[in-house]
């Protein structure tokens, strides 16, 4: 019997200590280390992130016709998208990211996603968490069955955030949480309150025009209560970015410190953005400068392990090419996957762009999905955690990889 499963069948590995990080995640603390090893970090975007306004298709008439109020003007002009490589461009709000764009340690994969067609979030979190697109039935996660596999004997750890194990870590390998408190989710700045306070001025009178703008404004006001409360659900127990860089600052403090910090995940909600989305500014550009000023502070505490680190934001699905009447985007397909290491062959957007005129979308209204978010894994597992090409398989079971992206020198 080797030293992990001595570990096991005695419960030991299930009684390490646990230290908490925050509110966005935590980590099981391994009992014993091995020099230089490779490191995984999960960030989850619950709700389905816009991608299309992350990295931006500025190329793309369709893009701007079928976002009038979001889209994110070209590269030059006011407010513009930061060119990254002649045809795509990174949101403004995200420009705390370019140094690690331009040193090469930051990629996106585009037209990423899971290949199952629902837009159901608890559906689509599942199947990407699992790594089972399309079967309801798997009960463990893929990077619990990741624990399984990785070469070595010494025990390695877990993440979670919720008052739950959540399903990418649930499975045969030990795993803790802890529980949330305080995370539910702020009232979403969507109207301004200067313009509803002088219509409330003008039609506050009992004339038929001032009643109907009263039950309108009525109406809306519940609309725009349950379309939180959608959002709220869709995070599914994950905080809002505020707050991320400070979670992310203790995270990496732990990691540099204890090596056998080698699995970590965190997930972060505020992404389901049905109304006022916003473009260059608004409610999306401040999630998203939160998000991107956390991740910028997890490479820069982790200092030289980023080297032996990846790092993948991923979120259930994207938002729709077109904007919908309440100035937001609803529950589309494909969408973008960020991978940071410090050993990446970055500054490049990787996939097959499909295109965004009609008949290229996919059911004619999503990006279409060119690249199986499995494979982006599967690279990053067979190239920095020995992971031998028969083993994928057992970590996504059915999913046979049909190409290899050349994330990695």
């Amino acid at each position: 019997m080797d030293r992990r499963q001595f570990l096991k069948v005695f419960g030991i590995v299930g009684t390490s200590a646990i230290a908490t990080v925050g509110t966005h995640g935590w980590f099981a603390k391994g009992l014993a280390a091995t020099q230089h090893p490779k490191r995984l970090v999960v960030i989850f975007l619950r709700g389905g992130i816009d991608g299309l306004n992350v990295v931006v298709p500025y190329t793309e008439t369709d893009y701007y016709e079928a976002r009038p109020t979001l889209a994110i003007p070209q590269p030059g002009k006011e407010k513009g998208a930061l060119d990254l490589d002649g045809n795509f461009g990174l949101h403004p709000a995200l420009s705390s990211l370019i140094p690690l764009w331009k040193d090469k340690t930051l990629a996106f994969v585009h037209a990423c996603g899971s290949t199952d067609e629902t837009r159901s979030h608890f559906d689509a979190q599942k199947y990407m968490e699992s790594g089972t697109p399309g079967n309801k039935k798997t009960v463990e996660g893929w990077m619990n069955r990741m624990l399984g596999i990785l070469p070595g004997k010494t025990p390695v750890e877990a993440v979670s955030v919720g008052s739950t194990i959540p399903l990418i870590l649930a499975g045969h390998e030990s795993a803790s949480n802890i529980s949330l408190q305080g995370n539910s989710a702020r009232k979403l700045p969507i109207d301004q309150d200067k313009i509803q306070s002088a219509f409330d001025q003008l039609y506050a009178s009992n004339d038929p025009l001032s009643l109907a703008y009263q039950e309108g404004r009525a109406a809306r006001d519940t609309l725009l209560k349950q379309l939180e409360a959608e959002m709220e659900e869709a995070n599914n127990g994950a905080p809002l970015p505020k707050g991320f860089a400070g979670e992310t600052r203790q995270l990496a403090s732990l990691m540099v410190r204890d090596p056998s910090i080698q699995l970590a995940f965190m997930d972060v909600g505020g992404w389901d953005t049905h109304a006022n989305q916003g473009s260059s500014q608004g409610q999306l550009a401040n999630r998203l400068k939160s998000l991107g000023e956390g991740l910028v502070t997890l490479v820069d505490r982790l200092g030289e392990i980023y080297a032996d680190t990846t790092i993948l934001v991923v979120s259930e699905f994207g938002r729709t090419v077109e904007e919908n009447g309440n100035r937001g985007t609803d529950h589309g397909h494909g969408n973008v996957m960020w991978i940071l290491n410090g050993s990446l062959r970055g500054g490049q957007v990787y996939g097959q762009w499909p295109g965004l005129s009609e008949s290229e979308r996919y059911e004619g209204r999503d990006l279409a999905i060119t690249t199986d978010f499995r494979s982006v894994v599967s690279t990053v597992l067979l190239n920095q955690f020995q992971v031998k090409p028969n083993q994928i398989n057992q970590i996504f079971p059915g999913y046979k990889p049909t190409e290899t992206l050349s994330l990695f020198a």
